[in-house]
């Protein structure tokens, strides 16, 4: 009885490594040999458990994968390094929240067993799929995240570079062979003075090929961005210099610009040309949204190091935010989807993060944030 006594108390403190004696006696002696081999397999078990936990603790962390685990309340129990991450959370953060990211409001509505690709207004695009694993009898839930971005902007761009390229080769041959016999035209017709209504036809034939070539030159032109050539500039400095080219655009509008540079210097490593001709895309689309005597603020903060282009003209449909950044897309009747393609190209050749969105006080916001320069 002693001894059996002994055994529970090794159970009670989950001491799986201590063994009993056997005492002498065919009864007791059969039942410590039963107890010892229960012992040396319930540390083995538990040995393998903890060999296949840290195996998979291992596996976790260097997943290419975002990995949420969830505890039985469906609140964030633990986050690999890729999903802390992509969710720009700190050590700290670890409920929903705490966490600012706006992919975090698509994962809390993500169900058990459902897959699903999201777009989000800073252009990037994630596959996120919750599942469960047994823990304890009951479903424990997990989230994967899986970034796609790369490999789609990948397969877009060969798609649509393979397409305009096809396009502008066919357009402007046949426009260079049209232009250039309609010109002929003109010069033969025009000493007659009876032909000036036919010339005058034929010359607006001749703007309207111009018009087309240019049309597809644009689109072109997306093609064929070259990689930055980049300096440090100091932000603060270009935007105060930028200020009388944005008001030549602001200005038939009597839009109000608003400059507010941070006190300290902010730099970044820019192609000024290829920059430049982003912002000047962010602008007009600003311009145009607003219909009259509106208000654009432009700022620059050096923690978090950001450069921020606001408006108070039309806000952006939520529906609407994920899609801006696509090949093509517009919101406009006559729009190409140019400018924000081109804006995406540059800003990310540049390996600058931004983002796009009506806020809840109904400002547009065109957010672009730099990597900490170490001075």
């Amino acid at each position: 009885m002693q001894t059996i006594g002994n055994g529970i108390e090794l159970i009670k403190e989950q001491d799986f490594s201590s063994r009993l004696k056997n005492v002498g006696q065919v009864e007791a002696d059969y039942i410590v040999d039963i107890f010892n081999r229960m012992m040396q397999q319930l540390k083995d078990e538990r040995l393998r458990l903890r060999e296949q936990n840290y195996f998979l603790d291992l596996l976790i962390a260097a997943s290419p994968m975002g990995v949420i685990i969830l505890d039985f309340d469906e609140q964030i129990s633990s986050m690999n390094p890729v999903a802390k991450e992509i969710l720009q959370a700190s050590q700290t953060e670890n409920s929903w929240g705490t966490i600012q990211h706006p992919l975090t409001k698509y994962l809390v509505k993500l169900q058990t067993n459902e897959s699903q690709i999201y777009r989000l207004n800073t252009s990037e695009i994630y596959r996120c799929t919750k599942q469960t694993f047994v823990d304890r009898g009951f479903p424990h839930p997990f989230i994967l995240i899986e970034t796609l971005t790369a490999e789609v902007r990948k397969a877009e761009k060969i798609a649509y570079e393979k397409v305009i390229r096809m396009i502008a080769h066919e357009v402007n041959n046949t426009v260079a062979g049209v232009t250039s016999t309609l010109d002929t035209v003109v010069n033969s017709l025009s000493y007659n003075e009876n032909n000036t209504e036919i010339c005058d036809v034929t010359n607006i034939c001749i703007e309207r090929c111009m018009t087309m070539s240019h049309f597809i030159t644009r689109f072109a032109d997306v093609v064929k961005i070259p990689e930055p050539q980049t300096s440090e500039t100091n932000l603060n400095e270009y935007i105060a210099r930028f200020d009388k080219m944005i008001r030549s655009y602001t200005q038939p509008k009597k839009i109000q610009v608003s400059i507010q540079l941070d006190s300290q210097a902010l730099y970044a490593y820019l192609d000024i040309p290829l920059f430049e001709g982003a912002l000047i895309n962010i602008i007009k689309n600003a311009v145009e949204s607003i219909e009259d005597k509106g208000h654009i603020v432009i700022s620059t903060t050096v923690n978090p190091p950001q450069l921020i282009l606001a408006n108070n003209g039309a806000n952006i449909p939520e529906d609407i935010q994920s899609q801006l950044f696509s090949p093509f897309f517009s919101t406009k009747p006559t729009g190409q989807g140019i400018g924000l393609l081109y804006t995406r190209e540059v800003l990310e050749k540049h390996h600058f993060n931004f983002s796009l969105h009506t806020d809840d006080d109904l400002w547009t916001r065109f957010i672009i944030s730099f990597p900490k320069q170490n001075r």
